[in-house]
């Protein structure tokens, strides 16, 4: 830590700014603890510490209360970092070798520097707001006087995040209600859905985070003054500015303040089985069945609250299974398991008075509380229920306990439902607070005890845990969710991109969708197929809905059924590919899904979710209107790319290019240059062979040189990159005018079992002859065609080996 004191006016510095609070007055400033600034002010202090040189955060702690440490997102450990501290007569400069922090001391202002640019300052800083009752959603009254921190916005700016909502890429001019709540049946608008995020993504490359859970408001700017203000009922006046030098540095950065994805088993990238719902054992063995009959590849079915009681309402809270709908559930799991199926279970927190569960639960003090300390009861669409209050030990271990049942069962993933909590009575009481301060985090938290329950009991497995709300940093404890009860409509289909393209660059990056849409009796095999070929490039693949329509492709028109097997074919076919966005997710916080100007850093796109990127190689442009038959599709300038299905098709980037459009897929290519690793069709994960593959390279003359590396393992072990039992396959081109060399190199792991690989090399856009090929040094004879070049190959990948082919 350096300490320099000087009186030169600091070169950065060109104007005075506006006062962001006329009240508020600077006494004095010192650095604490080695590295964290006090800033004390007539009505508090302040205090500002550095994660690293690209997050910064700043706490204020009014004079009539206490600093509060504990953040239900931040887990990242501070590091040591080269900070100065400098002081001239009107400003404080505290700096770390990224970030800069610039205190104005009358009229009091902070603002944050990143490379000698502002990027963004508070307009008012804290102040209390008792003009304006904040509202809740349905519109009682939950704060007579509220908290706000408000901040300025360039007048250029493009604002994401906030959680999922389907408003438009750009969220710039709403104002947000930070209140967990589902929305069913929507469509292409909803401004409160069940996962809302105190966050907020500038087109500057910079986020502000609100590290506070209480339920509250984010205004991006909805009056056109150019700001944007966090509002609140309580809690922690504590906010993370976190920068990027890229967009995915940006995510990087907010992932490793908040926490990685844990990689999930390979399994959760397959298709699965799932409605609303089974309601017996019969009818989910026959379903299955039907699946392997028709030879569609299936890798679990998700039982949804049939599996503990023969009607939908009355019965939530059991929790145990119904043996007159079900007689054999542990030999009918044991026996999909056999067959590369997993099953699913799921829970709510929700316990009903005539529920099994009621009286163990009433006895045991596992459920929240009202005023006067009896167990807290209100109605519901399902019952008269309470809920479990998982923020106190009892109820934490009673609810394990009964996942540790239904584990015993054989179940490989647990399905949370409901968990905003969907109704969440203002007076109900926790262990921790009132529901208005712990709703938004139930999700998060009911996550986290599962994850917890895994790590002690369960420490080799990978969870699978479903669930539709949370918090920042949910992604930590395993959490898929999905974007809640969509309409079974061209117009919900429309909203899904960007819900989760959005809820990938806050860190969620396994949002998805019900594919074919949940709410809704409409039978359109149209819109059935668009979704399920989009449902191939999104995080994962669940076709779900309410019972009037089969969700299931097997119950589906002859028609719709085929479109729908080669599509979930193809899902297996690229499990490789897949499973490598699952390990870049898990190590960097990278999304699966990528907004387009992640590639083409443009103002005009950034607003475009109706074409991304899966990954870093595929451009995927979803069909989500009847009838189409050309679509206008924008192609980055930063790469030629060329048509997936149909190799002859090359289009040049940095154009905008009406393509036409077929039934039997939705508009997918591939940068040129790219190595995309697949497989063969399998009917479930559990007989993928990671020592037979296809590589594809997409031979691109303008592209000298190409690198990728797949990452690999069993698939199932929980931290095995950690255990060092992986490969990384490496992958390598080079061209010049007389030949193309292709080199496989491999990291291995001091635990993973080398074996020899099976490979066939696929090389596009080969239209020319090739003069000789060599393998490993030996010639072959093999020759092109229809513009492709397949060399078989075997590899034994603690060996390089070079393939040579020459061009003239």
């Amino acid at each position: 830590m350096k300490y320099i004191k000087i009186v030169i006016f600091l070169l950065f510095i060109t104007q005075i700014s506006i006062a962001q609070n006329s009240n508020r007055v600077f006494k004095k400033a010192s650095v604490i603890k080695d590295d964290i600034l006090n800033v004390e002010v007539n009505d508090g202090f302040y205090l500002i510490k550095f994660y690293n040189s690209k997050i910064v955060e700043t706490s204020f702690i009014p004079k009539e209360e206490t600093y509060s440490i504990k953040s239900h997102a931040v887990i990242l450990d501070r590091n040591s970092t080269d900070v100065t501290f400098n002081e001239v007569s009107n400003y404080i400069n505290f700096s770390s070798r990224g970030v800069s922090v610039k205190v104005q001391k009358a009229p009091f202002k902070i603002s944050y520097f990143y490379k000698n640019e502002e990027i963004t300052s508070e307009k008012q800083g804290y102040f209390k707001s008792k003009h304006i009752p904040l509202e809740n959603v349905k519109g009682n009254i939950i704060a007579k006087e509220t908290e706000k921190i408000e901040f300025n916005l360039t007048s250029d700016e493009i604002l994401y995040g906030a959680g999922a909502r389907a408003l438009g890429m750009n969220r710039r001019g709403n104002r947000l209600a930070l209140f967990n709540r589902a929305h069913y049946g929507y469509e292409t608008h909803s401004e409160l859905m069940n996962f809302t995020l105190p966050i907020v993504i500038s087109s500057k490359k910079y986020m502000l985070h609100f590290d506070n859970t209480p339920v509250g408001y984010l205004d991006l700017d909805s009056k056109k003054d150019n700001s944007l203000t966090y509002e609140t009922i309580s809690g922690r006046k504590t906010y993370q500015v976190i920068v990027g030098d890229s967009w995915i540095d940006l995510i990087d950065n907010y992932t490793n303040l908040t926490g990685k994805q844990p990689l999930p088993p390979r399994w959760t990238l397959g298709n699965f089985s799932s409605r609303f719902g089974y309601h017996s054992q019969e009818e989910t063995v026959n379903t299955i069945a039907k699946f392997k009959e028709e030879e569609i590849p299936v890798d679990a079915v998700i039982l949804d609250l049939y599996w503990f009681g023969k009607e939908m309402k009355g019965t939530m809270g059991n929790l145990e299974v119904y043996k007159d709908s079900f007689p054999d559930m542990k030999g009918m799991i044991s026996n999909f398991k056999k067959k590369g199926v997993k099953t699913v279970l799921i829970t709510e927190p929700f316990i009903l008075t005539n529920s099994k569960k009621w009286n163990d639960a009433v006895e045991k003090d596992v459920l929240a509380k009202d005023s006067i300390g009896n167990p807290a009861k209100y109605d519901f669409y399902f019952g008269n229920t309470g809920i479990v209050d998982i923020y106190k030990k009892e109820g934490k271990d009673w609810f394990w306990n009964i996942y540790k049942d239904i584990l015993s069962l054989g179940a490989k993933g647990l399905w949370g439902d409901l968990g905003e909590p969907e109704v969440h009575p203002t007076w109900v009481q926790h262990a921790t607070g009132s529901a208005n301060e712990v709703h938004n985090i139930y999700g998060h938290d009911w996550a986290k005890l599962i994850f917890d329950g895994y790590k002690i009991n369960f420490p080799n497995e990978r969870p699978f845990i479903l669930m539709r709300a949370g918090y920042s940093g949910s992604q930590r404890f395993g959490m898929i969710p999905w974007s809640g009860d969509v309409n079974r409509t061209w117009g919900g289909l429309q909203s899904q991109t960007e819900i989760s393209l959005q809820m990938g660059m806050q860190g969620l990056g396994y949002m998805h969708s019900d594919l074919g849409g949940f709410a809704g009796a409409n039978l359109d095999d149209n819109l059935y197929t668009r979704w399920l070929q989009y449902g191939v490039f999104q995080p994962i693949y669940r076709p779900h809905a309410q019972e009037d329509v089969a969700s299931e492709p097997v119950f589906r028109s002859k028609k719709a059924k085929k479109l729908a097997k080669k599509a979930i074919e193809l899902r297996y076919k690229l499990l490789p590919y897949n499973y490598n966005l699952a390990f870049e997710n898990n190590q960097k916080g990278t999304p699966l899904m990528r907004p387009i100007f992640f590639e083409e850093d443009d103002k005009k796109l950034m607003t475009n979710a109706s074409t991304y990127l899966w990954g870093k190689d595929f451009l995927i442009t979803p069909i989500l209107k009847d009838s189409v038959k050309t679509k206008e599709i924008y192609f980055p300038k930063t790469a030629n790319w060329f048509n997936f299905y149909f190799d002859e098709e090359k289009i040049e980037g940095g154009q905008t290019k009406s393509v036409k459009v077929k039934q039997k897929s939705i508009p997918t290519y591939v940068r040129g240059g790219a190595f995309i690793l697949m497989t063969d069709v399998i009917q479930t994960t559990d007989d993928y062979d990671d020592d037979k593959l296809e590589l594809h390279y997409y031979y691109d003359v303008s592209v000298t040189e190409s690198e990728r590396t797949f990452y690999n393992d069993d698939g199932i072990t929980a931290n095995a990159f950690e255990k060092e039992n992986y490969e990384l396959l490496e992958f390598e081109a080079e061209t010049c005018k007389r030949w193309l060399e292709i080199d496989l190199e491999a990291q291995l792991g001091s635990n993973w079992k080398s074996t020899e690989k099976e490979i066939t090399l696929v090389i596009h856009n080969i239209n020319w002859n090739p003069k000789k090929i060599k393998v490993d040094g030996k010639r072959i004879r093999i020759s092109p065609e229809n513009n492709v070049l397949k060399i078989p190959v075997k590899w034994n990948p603690k060996k390089e080996l070079k393939i040579k082919i020459t061009t003239k």
